[in-house]
């Protein structure tokens, strides 16, 4: 094939020259020394190109003949020997689906996926500086138009200039749950809550609007399912973002700082339907979705550290026009990875975050730590702390820790909760409160590439799928299980949420299974074993004697 293009070429070459050389000879004169000296120059070339042609022929022949025998031989053939192998047909371009983006042309349709491309769309990873984003997008199919190029990277619709430094593009996450509560019925004298036994909710419905000049990164995402309850509209996040430091990206706006493993995973990634309690209590704190953020973080192959002072969240004050001093806060995260070989990884990391000031409203600084049993359907929280008065700081810390051997991955994370209570002048102190959460996580990929840990967010990354689902090949994806365990106990001292309220403690067992037909679509199945004590300090007197309980959800995933 090598010496068959370089064949055409020298021909292609000989005939343009031939062309070329024609009409100029007709219009020279005689007497014009330039053209002259321009004809022998080319007629010199002709000579030379007829002699390579007939060296590449000759070359062409062995090689044919070596292929046909097997055997090195420098005698030429014979030239019906020549023409037949010049006939001989050639391969047809692929003209079935176009390869997996990113793959190179001509791939047929069950070429495997890179490992950075068999896993799931990270629609809030971390943001790619503009050289790794002109080195992620020339890989790509895409259409240039007068000096613009419009692709598809990693599966988002990107509209870019052709040497980068502009681009928009558009990404999508769809979660839609459905499930019901089974065996969560009240105790007599209860109230019931809101435990329906089968409803659907639509959980994180985001579109991701992302501009970019150079290292200059602009996010702008709404959220039309920002709530556990069906129906809410939000903001998740609007920022702007630098990242023209190595390995560094800084953060103005409104954002989602992250100082946990699990959150650090992102929600598309995550092994369960929702975060562990204990994670989504101490990163609302000073996190959160949606929260004003300054700040940055910064990683290695081994390492990353992150810092950001923070605000109140994105609406704070619309809800609640009470509101006369906005709360502020930081978290700090550090993470490494002290051990890494082809089948092992650790992780080790910890994090801390504090509200130095919680917002202060007509009933003045109160905070009330609630939560649902980790499945979100709309029910109705059990698991408070009570309506926490007079509050002057909130903090929190913890260690995290993971470890993977070849396709089973063990991690947990551990916070202590500390409240800092204000003195009133002529009143009795109240007491600081102190309250604790863990859990402990099991995964396992029966088939798909294992989870991976991910250097730049310093967590771990969902399954591979290195070919699409397709059963006529035998190529099912990805499929991976789960197990859990979760405690968060919020009960201090008697009567901390009020007269006569206390907290509770709330555990949960789960397990689950998700399936990943393709990298951008994921199907889970999560079943939850919950035990609340009681309290008084969940309104309508629904968890007086302790609530005990069982749930089934499932969740359709889209994401790209």
């Amino acid at each position: 094939m090598r010496f068959r293009s370089r064949l055409r070429d020298a021909m292609l070459l000989t005939t343009i020259m031939a062309g070329v050389a024609a009409p100029g000879m007709a219009m020279a004169s005689p007497q014009d020394d330039e053209i002259r000296e321009l004809r022998r120059e080319m007629a010199e070339m002709r000579r030379d190109m007829l002699g390579e042609i007939g060296q590449l022929r000759a070359r062409v022949a062995r090689a044919e003949g070596a292929a046909r025998t097997g055997v090195r031989t420098a005698h030429a053939p014979a030239p019906q020997e020549v023409r037949h192998a010049q006939a001989r047909p050639q391969p047809q371009p692929w003209t079935g689906p176009l390869p997996t983006i990113g793959e190179p042309q001509g791939a047929g349709p069950h070429r495997p996926r890179s490992d950075a491309d068999s896993r799931l769309a990270a629609l809030e990873g971390s943001i790619a500086s503009w050289e790794e984003f002109k080195a992620a997008t020339s890989k790509d199919e895409s259409v240039h138009i007068g000096g613009m190029r419009i692709g598809f990277p990693s599966g988002r619709p990107t509209i870019s200039s052709d040497d980068g430094a502009y681009s928009f593009s558009v990404g999508l996450l769809a979660q839609e749950d459905i499930g019901g509560f089974l065996g969560a019925g009240p105790r007599a004298g209860e109230g019931n809550g809101n435990f329906n036994k089968l409803t659907e909710n639509a959980r994180r419905l985001r579109l991701y609007f992302t501009w970019r000049y150079k290292d200059w990164v602009a996010n702008i995402t709404p959220d039309f399912g920002s709530s556990s309850v069906d129906g809410s509209v939000g903001l998740f996040e609007a920022n702007l973002n630098y990242t023209g430091l190595r390995n560094t990206t800084l953060t103005v706006g409104y954002f989602q700082p992250r100082m946990e493993e699990e959150s650090a995973e992102r929600s598309g990634a995550f092994e369960f339907l929702e975060r562990p309690t204990i994670v989504d209590l101490v990163r609302n704190i000073a996190g959160g979705v949606a929260r004003f953020s300054v700040g940055g973080e910064h990683y290695e192959k081994r390492w990353l550290a992150a810092a950001y002072f923070t605000g109140q969240k994105f609406g704070d004050r619309s809800k609640d026009t009470t509101i006369t001093d906005s709360q502020t806060g930081g978290m700090v995260r550090v993470a490494g990875r002290p051990y890494v070989s082809k089948d092992i990884d650790v992780h080790v990391g910890a994090g801390a975050t504090s509200a130095f000031k919680v917002n202060q409203n007509a009933n003045g600084r109160t905070y009330t730590f609630s939560d649902n049993a980790e499945i979100p359907l709309g029910e109705t929280s059990l698991l408070t702390s009570g309506a926490l008065t007079n509050v002057a700081q909130i903090w929190a810390a913890g260690p995290q820790l993971a470890f993977r051997w070849q396709r089973f991955l063990l991690k947990g994370e551990y916070y202590h909760i500390g409240v800092q209570r204000g003195h009133t002048t002529g009143a009795s102190p109240l007491p600081s409160l102190g309250f604790d959460g863990w859990y402990v996580a099991a995964n396992y990929t029966l088939f798909g590439k294992p989870r991976i840990y991910n250097s730049k967010i310093a967590a771990f990354t969902t399954p591979g799928v290195e070919y699409d689902f397709d059963p006529l090949h035998n190529h099912w994806g990805a499929l991976e299980l789960n197990g859990r365990w979760s405690v968060t106990d919020l009960s201090d001292v008697a009567g901390q949420g009020g007269t006569g309220i206390d907290g509770d403690q709330q555990t949960v067992w789960q397990g689950g299974v998700n399936w990943y037909p393709t990298p951008h679509v994921k199907f889970m199945l999560d079943y939850d074993h919950f035990i609340v004590s009681r309290s008084k300090g969940v309104s309508g007197g629904v968890n007086l004697f302790g609530r005990t309980g069982n749930v089934l959800a499932g969740r359709v995933q889209a994401a790209f």
